[in-house]
């Protein structure tokens, strides 16, 4: 078994923004800054797929657990199940890595904060 990427975090209660510092509004810096969007669809995606890839593997396991018991098949054929199911729980842990290590490699690489356009005269936005 794998063990999951990190996740992305969600804005946190109380959670502030990066300080910006005594410096002008003239010199490059931000005034206002918000929590990304982009990030924000990151972490919702890791909340909307894990409980998904939960379950498949839970009713995937449930079946191998089933299909290992010598109560469920008496023919010969019961092994080839078997090994069908074990492939099955394979392929399931490399989906479930290679999804979850891309959402979590893409909000590595997204900023939690992003200037705001708000507060920003028009000529500098």
């Amino acid at each position: 078994m794998y063990v999951d990427p990190p996740a992305p975090q969600p804005r946190q209660p109380g959670e502030q923004p990066p300080a910006t510092g005594s410096a002008g509004p003239l010199d490059g810096h931000p005034r206002a800054w918000e929590f990304n969007p982009d990030y924000q669809r990151l972490v919702t995606a890791w909340q909307t797929v894990l409980p998904m890839l939960e379950t498949l593997t839970a009713s995937l396991d449930k079946a191998y657990q089933l299909a290992r018991s010598p109560q469920t098949w008496e023919a010969p054929v019961g092994g080839r199940y078997v090994e069908d199911l074990a492939e099955w729980r394979n392929r399931l842990a490399l989906y479930r890595q290679s999804v979850l290590t891309a959402i979590s490699d893409q909000a590595a690489d997204t900023p939690r904060w992003v200037p705001a356009a708000v507060g920003a005269p028009h000529a500098f936005s």
